[in-house]
């Protein structure tokens, strides 16, 4: 089992951005898919692949934003770039023991508790 803590978020302007990290202990994450999902209803962000080679995103923050890992320090980020109202939310990290890009949160079995991120306009 691997424990999740998120970090990162804040209050922000539109235009502006953010760095959000995931770092993971109990378990090596390197053989975790690991992925970036908000509020409401746990929608999906971002995911990579164990070596992180491969990447998703959902459609709405493609272009802006950017998911990356470093697995010697067991640790995901979440660089968010040209952030916009609408991306406020909680932003939760999630593992997946699957090599896979999933994008559903049901195929994510460990969770953080999310970090609060706010974007003024």
């Amino acid at each position: 089992q691997v424990h999740l803590v998120e970090s990162g978020g804040g209050l922000v302007q539109a235009g502006g951005s953010l760095r959000l990290s995931c770092a993971a202990s109990g378990r090596a994450v390197s053989t975790y898919t690991m992925a970036w999902f908000r509020q409401t209803a746990r929608r999906f962000v971002a995911a990579i692949n164990w070596s992180g080679n491969s990447t998703s995103y959902s459609d709405s923050v493609k272009g802006r934003f950017t998911i990356s890992r470093d697995n010697a320090k067991n640790t995901v980020y979440l660089q968010m770039n040209s952030l916009k109202p609408e991306d406020t939310a909680v932003y939760y990290c999630a593992a997946d023991h699957e090599d896979a890009l999933d994008i559903w949160p049901e195929d994510y079995a460990e969770w953080g508790q999310g970090t609060q991120v706010t974007v003024s306009s």
